[in-house]
Parts: structure tokens; sequence; C-alpha cells
């Protein structure tokens, strides 16, 4: 058996072996921004750019919102910044550096390989740029709305400190449970929590460390989401039952409950205002910010999947006249609440296009009526709005099918960019295709979507590849995403594209953007990978098109998507010929007797699904040539899955490529990784499907 390690074979592929228009490094060269922020007074916003892994902070202000670095790290070294936020007297940017947030585990991140592992941190540093000041060991950082403090959190307990670091941070929440959720009371003198207690969660409230904790209706029950009223005098939160009970069927869904309580601060009384209607669409909304509880004007605001779609509802405080405000056939998410507290504003697809499903866009709505207006439109992407502390302003990140992410403010449906001039001269904006939306049925008659990359060259028969996303809850669109990790992978479509392949981005049921019954549809995952049929009938749809070879289709895909990828390669070799199987989860069997609890009834039925769920099970017919990627520090899909699936091949003999990263994670903390994966990626596709 040979296995082929691809760091050699990475080195030599280049743009003048090929003689492509533009290298993958150069197309993976945008600044990549997240963490958009506003400060709640004025009109200062803040945000995190990662520059070829070089992760620093920019600051912009009215009027010209010119992009502004206040931080100046130097290294691809792995450290993510995040938790960004700006003091309410718009004088200081607090953030985390370290970690990986997009984990089970955000805890420290070696991608460096330093022998010492480098720490999570909480961080000021002057909205006009200066010192960066350490505050303290920690993460999650929320300022306090009146004074010069800030709470984090460090192994599940709760520190104080300054944001000028004159004052040491200190312990103020240290005893049982895991303490997160915190939220200051609008007069900063008091702080709500949720102490998760494994089987159950509190609500407390916290005033100095001399005062006991103040619990709010403790019950059995998982208490979370605390929001104050905009008087401090009152608590809404969202209570779900505890764990435990006899142990039921793993294969019969089941309705979630969730119900919204409101308590009175002073007394400790409250009562159950609202409960989730009984359906199984009624359950706790697993979408973009779960309930997105708020407390507005007079109105408590959340989202609900009940009607078939995540839509925001509010009604008043004691559970009366509840209306739904954004009704229709989209979703919402990103949902922030302005300053005023009378408006809504969230990203949502739908529009004047009918092919706006597969994009997002900026809009507003009242708290109390359903007044739906568009802040933006077009042929572009709007998502993460944040609205300035004066209310006069929304900022959003903005992106087009040929130009990367950039922050913008919305100005009547005009989108500014702003930091344009921070996007690299030579970076190849003009020869990005433009993707077209598609269409097409799987066998058993469900509708898939996809957006369609077709090369300049599209006249002659040849190769396709399927790029399958992960997620599995995500959505893929007619621009370049607003996820960091899709984000390459839409660099990596485009730049295939460029070398004269067919790719088609497939939008598989599990994802966001179709209604309820696309994103929880029957017999998915380990229960029968129903949504393996969507997979299948994008690489079906590809052979029957006139311009592409249907013996060189080939499919890549990573985490959920990788899963699919190495289920198609077992499956259905005859139809793909080569397959990147990028961190992905290849045996879907787990046991849920680990508590010694009694065994499900349908138990055995459910493991034999598994088993047929499971890529492994398929060895036998897998036959079309592998590259398997994986980081071994991964917290999202265990390393040890792709160990398993290389173990199998070698006792079968079966010729496969690896490619082994030491020390990063699941979403490529140093930028040379996702290079390096990209680049691996591209090159055995070209080389197993366009080589003679």
């Amino acid at each position: 058996m040979k296995k082929v390690i691809l760091f050699s074979v990475i080195i030599i592929f280049s743009i003048q072996l090929y003689g492509q228009k533009y290298s993958l490094q150069s197309v993976l060269s945008y600044p990549f921004p997240s963490q958009l922020v506003a400060a709640p007074s004025g009109s200062k916003i803040a945000w995190a750019a990662n520059e070829q892994g070089k992760r620093n902070i920019y600051v912009a202000e009215a009027p010209d919102y010119k992009a502004v670095k206040i931080t100046d790290y130097k290294e691809d070294d792995g450290q993510e910044l995040s938790s960004l936020s700006i003091s309410a007297d718009g004088k200081w940017v607090v953030f985390v550096r370290g970690g990986d947030h997009g984990g089970r585990d955000g805890g420290p991140v070696n991608a460096l390989s330093m022998p010492l592992m480098p720490k999570v941190e909480v961080y000021s540093v002057p909205f006009t740029g200066g010192k960066i000041n350490l505050i303290g060991e920690g993460d999650n950082p929320v300022i306090s709305p009146t004074e010069n403090r800030v709470v984090f959190s460090k192994s599940g307990q709760l520190l104080m400190g300054s944001l000028d670091t004159a004052i040491p941070a200190k312990a103020i929440i240290n005893m049982k449970g895991i303490q997160s959720g915190y939220k200051w009371s609008p007069d900063g003198k008091m702080l709500a929590f949720v102490s998760n207690r494994v089987d159950h969660s509190f609500i407390g409230i916290y005033t100095n460390t001399q005062t006991p904790i103040k619990w709010i209706l403790p019950s059995f029950s998982k208490d979370a989401a605390p929001v104050w009223s905009p008087d401090g005098t009152k608590l809404a939160f969202v209570r779900t039952p505890g764990s435990g009970g006899a142990t039921d069927s793993i294969l019969t869904r089941k309705h979630q409950p969730w119900a919204i309580w409101v308590a009175d601060v002073n007394n400790g009384k409250g009562k159950q205002i609202w409960k989730a209607p009984e359906t199984i669409r009624g359950s706790y909304p697993s979408i973009d910010g779960g309930t997105n509880l708020l407390w507005a004007d007079g109105k408590i605001v959340s989202a609900s999947y009940e009607d078939g779609w995540p839509h925001l509802y509010s009604m008043n405080t004691d559970g009366s006249g509840r209306i739904l405000l954004t009704p229709g056939n989209f979703v919402v998410e990103n949902v922030e609440l302005s300053n005023d507290i009378k408006t809504l504003i969230f990203a949502t697809n739908t529009g004047k296009n009918a092919d706006d499903l597969d994009r997002r866009h900026i809009y507003k709505v009242s708290v109390d009526k359903a007044d739906m207006a568009a802040l933006s439109s077009g042929l572009g992407i709007e998502s993460y709005p944040v609205i300035s502390g004066d209310d006069k302003a929304v900022f959003c990140l903005s992106s087009t099918a040929q130009r990367p992410l950039l922050p913008a403010v919305l100005n009547n449906k005009q989108i500014d960019l702003i930091g344009e001039e921070l996007i690299p001269k030579d970076f190849p904006i003009k020869d990005m295709v433009i993707p077209k939306h598609v269409s097409f049925k799987a066998a058993d008659g469900n509708t898939v979507y996809g957006q369609l990359f077709s090369p300049k060259d599209n006249a002659k028969k040849h190769p396709a590849i399927v790029y399958v996303h992960g997620g599995p809850q995500r959505q893929m669109f007619l621009g370049w995403n607003p996820m960091d990790y899709y984000s390459i992978d839409y660099a990596l479509n485009q730049y295939l594209a460029e070398l004269g392949f067919t790719v088609l981005s497939v939008n598989y049921r599990l994802g966001l953007g179709y209604g309820y019954d696309f994103h929880k549809p029957l017999n998915a995952g380990a229960q029968g990978a129903s949504e393996y049929q969507d997979v299948k009938a994008a690489g079906v749809w590809l052979a029957t098109q006139p311009n592409i070879d249907k013996s060189k289709i080939g499919i890549y895909g990573g985490s959920y998507g990788g899963y699919l990828v190495a289920l198609a390669l077992g499956k259905d070799s005859n139809l793909f010929a080569a397959g990147v199987d990028i961190h992905g989860v290849n045996n879907r069997f787990s046991s849920n007797n680990g508590d010694n609890r009694e065994p499900a009834p349908d138990a055995a039925l459910a493991a034999k699904i598994a088993a047929e769920s499971s890529p492994i099970t398929y060895l036998n017919t897998w036959t079309s040539p592998t590259l398997i990627i994986h980081a071994d520090d991964d917290r999202n899909v265990a390393f040890s899955q792709s160990v398993d699936l290389a173990k199998r091949f070698e006792d079968k003999k079966f010729e496969f490529e690896f490619l082994s990263i030491p020390d990063d994670t699941h979403h490529w903390m140093k930028f040379s990784n996702g290079v390096k994966v990209s680049e691996a990626t591209a090159e055995f596709l070209k080389r197993k499907l366009m080589n003679k």
C-alpha cells in the first residue's frame, strides 16, 4: 500500500505550472472582517480583520468612517480575536485574544506549535489606539453600562476588572456550576447570570461579593437567556425541562418544550407568560440566536419556528397580544434591537429578486407591528447588522459574488463600504465568476438548491466538482460567505472554476433558508442520512449537463460536508470519480448508555440505522481515489474519525492520500494552514480529474 504525503506536491503546485490567471493564495488574501460592533453612544464601530493570518482590530467613526487599525499584531499565529465591544463612553475597545470560539471547546489554541501553550486573555485598547492593556486571563467580557468595569469568565467562574487595568481583576463569583450568560442591569448595579448545574440551571442576581446571590424562581428546570426590563426591575428568561426521565425513543420525533417566564427582581415572584405550541415546529428553535429573547419598548420579543419559518414575534410583558412581526417564507437571523428599543434589524433571504433566497439583505421592523422594510437590496450579501448608539446609522458586513466581505454603512439602501482600501491591489476581483442559482430534484422528490460556478471556457466537455458545505445548518450564497470557514471554500470554488472545473455548491436538506421541513427533515443524519440523496442528485444533475464529462465528476467538503463526501465515495464511486474528505465524521454509531440508564426501546434499530448511515459501512464499494485531511486539535470532529478511516483503508490495502496538520483546529486558525488545505484539495482534484 502506498500513502502519499502532499507537502512536496503542494510546493510545486503554482500559477506557473498550470498557467491560470491568479494563484490560490491571491484569492485567499482578502481581509476577512468579523465581530462588527457599534458603541452604545455616538456613531463609532469596531471590527476584527484577518489579513492573511495577521489579526487586528480596526475602528471607524462618523462622519467619514475611515478604517483605522488600532492594534499591530504581525504574525500568522492562529490567535483569534473575538468578543469585541466598545465602552459606554466610546473610549475603549475590549476584546479577547486566543481560543477557537467556533469549536465546542473555545480554549487555548497552539496552531504555531509553540513549546508553551498560549492563553485566552481579555484586553482593552483605547479607541484612538495606544497601549494594549491585559485585563486578565479569561473569556467573554461584558462591559458595565455605567462604569469603567468589565466582567469576564475563567473556568466557568466570573471575574471583574477595570478597562484601564488600574485595578487588578479579581474573582466575583466562584461557586458551584458553570456561570455564563451574564448581563448587567441597566444601572450597572447588578449582574444577572446563568448557573449551569448539569441537569438543571438557575438564574442568579449578583450585587457584590458580600451579598448572597439572589436566585430567581429556582426549579428543577433549565433556565437561560436572562434579559432585563428597561427599568431594571424585572427579568425575562427561557425555561426548558431539566435532564432525566425515562429513556425515550431515539428515532421518534419529539416536541422540545420551552416557555418564557418573567420575574420581579425585588421580591423574586414571577410567572410563565407564554408557552411554545406543543408541536414539532413549535420546539425550541435551533436557529441563529436561539430564542432571540429581547425586552423591547413595552414588548417582549422572541423567535419561533412554529409557522414553518424562523420568525420574530412580540407580546405584551404579561404574555398577551402576541403578534407575528415578520410574516413570509424567509429566515430571520442576526437580530439586533435599536438603542431606543423600538426597532429590530435583522438579515433575511427575501427581496425583489427570485434568487434572493440564496442571499441575505438587511431589514427592519417595529417591535409592536408587522411593518417590515428593506434597508438593503440588490445582488449582494448583507449580514450581521448593528445600529449606531445614536440610532442614526445601520452598519453591516457586505459582499458580492466578486468582492469579499467588508464593513459598510447603509444609506437609503445605498451600501457605502468601509475599508475598501484594505483589499490587496492584486486581488483578482475582475476574474471572479458570478455563480448562478440552480435547483433540481432528488430521487425522493425533494427540491435541492445550489450555486453553479462555470468556468470562462464552458463550451467543451470538462470535469466538474460537487462542493458540500458543513454544519449542516448552513446555507451557501450567491456571493462571498460571511462566515470565515465558508469564505475560504467560496474562494476555493472560484479557483476551481478558474482551473476549468464546473463547480456545483449544493444546499442539501438539513440546511437553513428553505423552511422547517427542509431544515429538519425525516430520517436524516445517523437516522438514515436522507440528506445524502440531495448530494447524489447534485452529481447526477451535473452528469446530465451537455458540457460536463460525466466520467470526471469529483466531490469535496469539510466537517458535515466531509461526512457526506465519504458517503458519496463509499456508496457511489461509479458517479464520483475522486473526492476530498476534510475532517468528516465516518462512523455515526454512538452508545446512549454511557450514564448507565436503561437502553432506549428502539436502541437496536437505531444502532442498525446509524451503521447504515456511516461511510465505513461501504468500504467494500469505495473505489474512487480519496484524500483525507484533518488537523489534530479539532474540537468539532474528533481526529480519531480520520485515524480510524485511515486504519481501515490500510487494512483493506486501499491506496489513499492524506494531509495531517498538527496543533490546528477545525477552523484553520493559521492562514497558512488554510492555504495548504485548499491547495492540497485543488491539486488532488486537478491531478485525478484533469491530468491525462
